[in-house]
């Protein structure tokens, strides 16, 4: 063998990895093959974007959560497509590295093939999100079959999928007894239409295990335990930004406190009149 063949290049690692270039289905298959566990978060701004994107976050979810956590509804339902696209554009443009996934909100995709195909269309021409995540199994397979033939990746979402609250009767784990078969089903249907990955939402952890070491694809966990191959938060909640979390939800700071506690400082520097000082005027 000729000296001047280089070796070949070493994988880099998804999270915290660098390089010129934007995360790719292909890079998420490849850390399922080296066993690497990734984290995921929700964005829903530039700013905060950037901010993730630069600490090593390998892929953003522009979530159908903002229905509660920045148009302040009380579940994902009400959010609309035209809702989502000036938030996924905006996680675009404050972002590198990671792959922004764009949530595909409730009746945008349920009724049928066309219109799914147009909502995921609309996501990644208007505002460059590089996937989109469909909530649904079996029952969504000629959707996530059309699209992926369209050349639009697809990241799947089973167990507790909260665009159908209403069916579940509210927020309960899922995937319990026979369920769970019926989830293992969905999961590998999802792979063989074409799914790059799957979110598991509020599971029992067995059942997550399982079905992540059934599937070729990655797993995303968020309440299934740590088996999964990856894991989500919706960033707000791991922040500490929410009042009322799920038991599966670790705060990783306390944001809430320390913004209130900045307004209130402001506030009481603008009343005293300590604020603007002379450092802060122009002369």
């Amino acid at each position: 063998m000729s000296s001047s063949v280089a070796p070949p290049a070493q994988p880099t690692a998804l999270y915290g990895g660098t390089g010129g270039r934007r995360v790719t289905v292909r890079d998420i298959a490849a850390a399922k093959e080296r066993h690497e566990k990734w984290p995921m978060l929700t964005a829903y701004d530039a700013l905060t974007a950037r901010i993730f994107d630069e600490a090593g976050i390998p892929v953003l979810l522009v979530g159908d959560s903002a229905a509660m956590v920045v148009y302040g509804y009380d579940s994902t339902i009400p959010v609309t497509v035209d809702d989502l696209i000036p938030l996924a554009a905006a996680v675009v443009r404050g972002s590198k590295r990671a792959m922004v996934v764009a949530d595909l909100p409730f009746g945008s995709y349920q009724t049928g093939v066309p219109e799914a195909l147009s909502a995921a269309t609309r996501f990644l021409k208007e505002t460059g999100a590089h996937a989109i995540k469909v909530e649904g199994g079996r029952r969504i397979l000629p959707q996530v079959e059309a699209m992926v033939s369209a050349g639009i990746p697809v990241m799947g979402h089973l167990g507790l999928t909260p665009q159908s609250v209403n069916v579940f009767g509210g927020y309960r784990v899922q995937g319990r007894g026979q369920a769970g078969e019926e989830l293992m089903a969905d999961a590998k249907a999802l792979e063989a239409s074409g799914a790059f990955s799957v979110v598991l939402e509020c599971v029992p952890e067995d059942l997550a295990a399982r079905v992540t070491s059934s599937l070729s694809i990655p797993t995303i966990g968020i309440g299934g335990g740590n088996q999964t191959d990856a894991q989500v938060l919706v960033w707000q909640d791991m922040a500490g930004l929410t009042p009322h979390t799920a038991k599966f939800v670790k705060k990783f700071a306390d944001i809430g406190t320390v913004l209130g506690d900045a307004a209130r400082s402001y506030a009481e520097e603008v009343v005293s009149g300590a604020y603007p000082a002379p450092e802060h005027t122009y002369h």
